[in-house]
């Protein structure tokens, strides 16, 4: 751009918990726990968001992620998709994860990846405690 700006850019947020069990009720817990820790982190505006992909581990069957983002408010809109996550054997059970897709105006800006419960450990270095103490 011709006055310096460097513009709107795509960028991603990355996030993974775990529920305490297989069911409804522990699963929407871990989900809406982990949304409202990025959005508060990342200051998100849902009208920016492209997409997001949940993924969660064979042994969590008993709702989609997407559904329980679909109630929270203002993810109605949100393009929202559920995977499988591969299996691997020994990795850590009844993990969800979440890759968010945004536009921003403000690519420069630091984004927060939000690991949380028994998934800190898969990225302490993307991890809120890391980060809000660098």
């Amino acid at each position: 751009m011709e006055d310096g700006n460097v513009g709107w850019r795509v960028r991603a947020i990355r996030g993974a918990t775990t529920a305490t069990e297989n069911s409804i009720p522990a699963i929407r817990d871990a989900v809406i726990e982990l949304l409202r820790e990025i959005e508060t982190r990342n200051n998100l505006d849902l009208t920016e968001v492209i997409s997001v992909t949940f993924s969660v581990t064979k042994d969590l069957d008993q709702i989609f992620p997407a559904a329980i983002a679909r109630e929270c408010e203002g993810w109605q809109q949100v393009p929202l998709l559920d995977v499988q996550q591969m299996h691997v054997e020994g990795g850590l059970p009844r993990c969800i994860r979440c890759l968010i897709y945004m536009n921003t105006p403000h690519p420069h800006h630091r984004i927060y990846h939000a690991y949380l419960r028994h998934a800190q450990g898969l990225r302490p270095d993307l991890s809120l405690t890391n980060a809000l103490s660098s």
